[in-house]
């Protein structure tokens, strides 16, 4: 996966040139005081212009059609001085679709409360050809329509309210309520490989109150947080060839009481924890269906009790030996009653639903101590304990626990005064409870069990090391770098089939350079490299047999996958301010990430057909201009182009049982201009 790196947005651009030359800059003459001396607030108003329709440029901004769009911004701030009272309005991106408002109001020490709305859009990067009709509701025909392309694509607006109050003594309480609205179409379908859409039509509240405690020593937070999910739309009734109704997300509640807190035992010792314990239900009734088992209540009668307890000590015994102590453990215990809700079984499913119960304990020690010539010494250890449970008929080998130990040990100098440096390692091992068989469902019982040839991915053992470096060197007062590496080794053993090992390395080199005291330039690299190695058996046996017995027939036989994942990334940055009334930025950052599926046979076996590597290679400039008419008011100009290039077999035209195409542009190029006027008072 490329490295999303963070970047300043620095640079000269020759757009925001042209702007110096069009209007003079402001004199020398004074401005009102009260800039200095009173909050300054900002509102800026503009247009943007977008060059073509596009899939993934305004994915979520709402910048995907070739239009223009108002560009509105607002940061008003007021305070009354004798009263200490203030007002705060700020709006970002509030003529596009992912506008964000928030007002709030607050007396230093005393109260506040504050309002906000928000909206995020997303838009599917993909154009469906279909004739399914009534894709936005929950009643949809396949053929009802003429074949079209559709642009699926969702929204989500929040409402958001917020108070709290200083009730004096150290004591503080605290309320917020969010409201959200979710409605749109996205990707669905059928386990015929039919073409269907999730009609969305959510509602979901959250609510949480607290109260809290600030003492010299001791700090209390505890509260109230609850969530309520309701779905409009609670199943689809599809008219086809072999379609039946299918239920989406039922409504469901949970409910928490928290406490948590500190305490400074001494100067150098210091005592957390938390305790948390709460509920999820889950009864809304079943839609109608004919296929139902008699005698099976309404609703799922869903019951999750959850409850958390975590306690942590820091303590600095010696001036130069630091400690740290963490214990969390957490149970997520299923009640949800069994039944059988369907007679349709199959080889691994007798038609009971199956709860889900999970315990976990993680316990942590860190310890830092420093050493003669600037040298620290880091050493810690980790225990991470997780107990479930299964069902009785699965389709692989399970086991009930894992456990897993991780030991860390590292060291941290500074070389020069221009040079730090860290070296760690880190060395885990995971192993288990005994394997169960998979158990084959079959009539009459008793039951046999079935193979035990595959470990599942998170259950099996591993061997774990990790080696990451880090180097900040300051060359020169006006030159840095920074440089991070890390590989890791995982080893998996237990099974000739299933995972084998996996390798990852990262590589990430930052340097920034101040050319003069109005320029700047930044540059960066990242490479990451991810592999995982697996084995598997084509046809294998339904018993716990050497793998060495599977067919080594064309197509068969044990064969291996090799699957890997390179990502490059560069950037570069300018920042510059060649008159006294502008400012100018520029970044660009080139990116490129490979999706390789090696395969080959280990038994003389052919596997076909060979899958090609994907490819996903991203372009992005930005360019922008703030020129300053007066001390008040100024022009910002900005200008971005993207492009997004890729090769990706999967998508180039996926066709569905019922004919429905789904594929995206392989190739897109977007250009946005945009100029704004500002106004500060």
């Amino acid at each position: 996966m490329t490295r999303k790196a963070t970047i300043k947005p620095i640079g000269m651009t020759a757009l925001a040139a042209a702007l110096a030359a069009a209007f003079p800059a402001w004199g020398e003459e004074d401005e009102d005081i009260t800039l200095l001396t009173r909050p300054q607030s900002t509102v800026e108003a503009g247009v943007g212009l977008v060059s073509d329709d596009n899939l993934r440029f305004g994915r979520y901004s709402g910048l995907h059609e070739e239009r223009g769009y108002l560009l509105l911004d607002a940061d008003v701030n007021l305070r009354d001085d004798p009263t200490g009272t203030w007002l705060r309005l700020r709006g970002r991106n509030l003529g596009l679709d992912s506008r964000e408002l928030r007002f709030e109001s607050e007396r230093q020490g005393d109260w506040g409360y504050f309002i906000e709305f928000s909206q995020t859009p997303r838009f599917s990067p993909y154009i469906v050809n279909t004739t399914l009709a009534g894709i936005e509701s929950g009643t949809q025909i396949e053929g009802g329509v003429p074949a079209r392309d559709v642009r699926l694509e969702t929204r989500r607006d929040a409402l958001s309210l917020g108070a709290s109050k200083k009730l004096g003594g150290g004591w503080e309480a605290g309320l917020r309520f969010r409201h959200e609205k979710k409605d749109g179409t996205r990707l669905f379908g059928h386990h015929s490989v039919r073409f269907l859409v999730d009609p969305i039509d959510y509602r979901t509240e959250q609510l949480e109150a607290t109260l809290g405690f600030t003492g010299e020593r001791l700090q209390l937070l505890g509260g109230y947080y609850g969530t309520n999910f309701q779905n409009d739309i609670p199943f689809v009734s599809a008219t086809g060839p072999g379609l039946t109704p299918i239920g989406l997300p039922p409504g469901n509640q949970s409910h928490q009481l928290y406490l948590s807190g500190g305490y400074g035992f001494t100067p150098t010792t210091r005592g957390m924890f938390k305790l948390a314990a709460g509920r999820i239900t889950q009864e809304e009734a079943f839609f109608p269906v004919t296929t139902s088992a008699p005698g099976i209540p309404d609703n799922l009668g869903g019951r999750i009790d959850t409850s958390l307890l975590q306690a942590g000590i820091s303590s600095r015994p010696l001036p130069s030996l630091s400690l740290r102590a963490d214990l969390r453990h957490e149970e997520r215990d299923d009640k949800t009653p069994i039944y059988v809700y369907t007679t349709v079984t199959s080889g691994t499913h007798n038609g009971e639903n199956e709860p889900r119960s999970f315990k976990t304990t993680v316990g942590k020690l860190d310890a830092t101590y420093a050493l003669p010539m600037n040298f620290k010494l880091l050493g810690g250890v980790e225990y991470d304990k997780r107990k479930r449970n299964t069902s009785v008929f699965r389709s692989v080998s399970f086991r009930e626990e894992t456990e897993e130990t991780s030991l860390r040990a590292g060291v941290r100098r500074s070389l020069s005064e221009t040079l730090n440096g860290s070296l760690t390692y880190v060395h885990s091992e995971r192993d288990g409870s005994d394997w169960a068989n998979n158990i084959r469902l079959a009539t009459p019982p008793p039951f046999p069990n079935g193979s035990n040839l595959v470990h599942p991915l998170h259950l099996a053992d591993r061997d774990r090391d990790k080696v990451r470096l880090s180097l900040d060197w300051t060359a020169a007062e006006a030159l840095s770098f920074n440089l991070v590496a890390e590989h890791s080794q995982d080893d998996y053993s237990g099974r000739v089939l299933g995972p084998r090992e996996g390798r990852a390395q990262f590589v990430s080199l930052d340097a920034a350079y101040r050319l003069s005291e109005y320029w700047q330039v930044t540059a960066w690299a990242s490479r990451t490299d991810t592999r995982a190695e697996q084995t598997s058996c084509n046809g294998a046996p339904n018993v716990n047999t050497v793998p060495s017995t599977c067919p080594t027939t064309a197509g068969n036989g044990i064969w291996e996958a090799r699957l890997r994942n390179v990502g490059n990334a560069i950037g570069a940055g300018l920042r510059g301010k060649p008159t006294a009334a502008l400012d100018t930025l520029a970044e660009i950052i080139v990116s490129s990430d490979t999706a390789e599926f090696d395969q080959a046979g280990l038994t003389g076996s052919v596997v076909t057909p060979a899958i090609p590597d994907v490819n996903y290679d991203t372009v992005t400039l930005k360019l922008s201009g703030i020129y300053a008419l007066s001390k008040r008011s100024g022009m910002r100009l900005q200008y971005v182009f993207d492009r997004f290039k890729t090769d990706d077999w999967y998508w180039t035209n996926f066709v569905y049982g019922d004919g429905t195409t789904v594929r995206q542009d392989p190739k897109q190029e977007v250009h946005f201009v945009g100029a704004s006027y500002y106004y500060r008072f």
